[in-house]
């Protein structure tokens, strides 16, 4: 049996056998990078009492001001079911509020108490320390950030 080469712009023809290799696996590689992102995340935000979702949400709070939750979920590509508790627990830390809207019951917008907002001062070298743990400069973050974007928009329309 043999194995036909792939064919992708840009890359060197592969047969089939080479590409199951998991060292080929671009989401392998994405997976492990974000668990490492993580680990980072995790003890850059440890002072703050934040998880990296969390912190994720105050960062659209805190660029965008108030927003409808679902807005939210729109921003950070997350559904009802794993947004609602995160902003919960966001809420019952005194770092937000949320407010049923007065025309639309079922709209619920997340408001910043002055915790949240005051919280946001001593998140400021979290992104420093993080673009440093990557040994990347701001170019190369940023275009890998690019790239990202343009695989994460690719593989949407996919599915």
């Amino acid at each position: 049996m043999t194995s036909s080469p792939a064919h992708s712009p840009g890359l060197p023809e592969l047969p089939d056998t080479e590409l199951l290799r998991l060292d080929h696996q671009v989401c392998f590689s994405l997976q492990a990078a974000s668990r490492a992102f993580g680990g980072v995340y995790r003890r850059a935000l440890r002072d703050l009492g934040l998880t990296y979702p969390q912190y994720l949400a105050m960062m659209v709070l805190w660029e965008e001001g108030p927003l409808p939750v679902k807005t939210i979920g729109e921003r950070l590509h997350l559904d009802s079911g794993t947004l609602s508790p995160l902003l919960k627990r966001l809420e019952s830390a005194g770092l937000v509020r949320r407010e049923r809207s007065a025309e639309d019951e079922r709209s619920v917008t997340v408001h910043l108490t002055d915790s949240g907002a005051d919280l946001r001062e001593r998140a400021l070298p979290v992104p420093r320390a993080v673009l440093r743990a990557t040994g990347l400069s701001v170019q190369e973050v940023s275009a890998l950030r690019e790239t990202l974007g343009r695989l994460t928009d690719s593989l949407s329309r996919a599915v």
